[in-house]
């Protein structure tokens, strides 16, 4: 203990609080100053409080299940859904409704039950579940390629079991993502190799960030060949009937719209992330990586809205499923006494 006038120093091997005119300041670490954020594992000061930005992932995480929970049940009741896209934009669907969990547990884990097995628990649920969603909107992109490159050949048992294909190797390489941290690969042993995001390391960091680059330019090039494609099938019409009408030039530039909507979205979300993960260090204060990482969450909030909402099939489903629940409950409340 080190006294000076008005000020006390406790000081110990980890930890240093800070005491003036009787009041505590925050909390600092001495030893590994918390400047990356740590993704279910907690260093939590004496003085407990909650990041407001763990609050915002959290209630991110939040409306991402509540939002995917709905699209998972609706393809999975619904027998007329089984469709190679409904099965594609399904897995999205899951891997998204897992990542809001995460969050949630994730911000559960950290203030409640924290410990260094917690942690990588959750932060490679969170990895397998990101990079799944990421990996599904690569399927979804590459069905949809297909889908107007062999218009003639799609809905054939071919068609079906490539998509079996790509969902075996979606989750079966997220998986493998998600358990590098668990198995080994991961800072707690060694602070110097964290990255902005603890426990990984840098290492793991940019072959995330690298893959998703990877798969970001993949989606581009097949969104520019489709819009190609559309292009030249309106052109096509267009000289069937000898002329191009008004009709044509709208649905053509809704459908390029529709594209560019799409990957601006996926591109908006991430990159500033994925650019982050490559060029920030673990000492950049952790509001930077925060700012980065919450928008990346957006992009699974938006993602219904993009590829389940807008269906009108769902949205027939979603209309029966609620009419019908609505029915059944005025139905029930309109029993006379002598009926119930």
């Amino acid at each position: 203990m080190c006294a000076d006038m008005n000020k006390t120093f406790l000081c110990n091997d980890t930890a240093m609080t800070v005491v003036v005119a009787g009041e505590a300041l925050p909390w600092m670490e001495t030893n590994f100053p918390e400047r990356n954020v740590s993704l279910g594992l907690s260093t939590a000061p004496l003085d407990f409080h909650i990041n407001p930005w763990d609050i915002m992932l959290c209630m991110s995480g939040t409306v991402i299940a509540c939002e995917n929970a709905i699209v998972v049940a609706i393809i999975f009741y619904t027998p007329t859904l089984r469709t190679p896209m409904f099965v594609l934009v399904g897995s999205l669907a899951t891997a998204d409704l897992l990542a809001g969990m995460g969050l949630i547990l994730n911000f559960v884990f950290q203030y409640v039950l924290s410990s260094e097995t917690i942690s990588l628990i959750t932060v490679g649920f969170l990895v397998a579940s990101f990079t799944a969603s990421i990996s599904s909107l690569l399927a979804i992109t590459v069905d949809r390629y297909f889908s107007l490159y062999n218009a003639l050949t799609y809905f054939s048992e071919k068609t079906l079991h490539y998509v079996h294909l790509m969902l075996v190797s979606t989750w079966g390489v997220s998986l493998c993502l998600g358990l590098l941290p668990v198995l080994g690969w991961n800072c707690l042993d060694d602070p110097s190799l964290c990255s902005i995001v603890r426990p990984l390391t840098r290492s793991n960091v940019t072959l995330l960030a690298v893959s998703f680059f990877i798969i970001f330019i993949l989606m581009l090039t097949l969104y520019f060949k489709i819009c190609k494609i559309v292009c030249r099938h309106a052109h096509q019409i267009a000289l069937q009937q000898h002329f191009f009408t008004t009709s044509h030039y709208v649905a053509t530039k809704k459908g390029v719209a529709t594209l560019a909507i799409i990957l601006g979205t996926f591109g908006s979300s991430w990159l500033p992330f994925a650019i982050y993960c490559l060029v920030g260090e673990r000492e950049y204060p952790s509001v930077y990586t925060y700012a980065t990482l919450l928008p990346a969450t957006y992009n699974s909030m938006i993602n219904p809205i993009i590829y389940a909402y807008r269906n009108a099939e769902i949205q027939h489903s979603l209309y029966v499923l609620f009419c019908g629940c609505f029915q059944s409950n005025v139905a029930t409340h309109s029993r006379s006494p002598s009926e119930v």
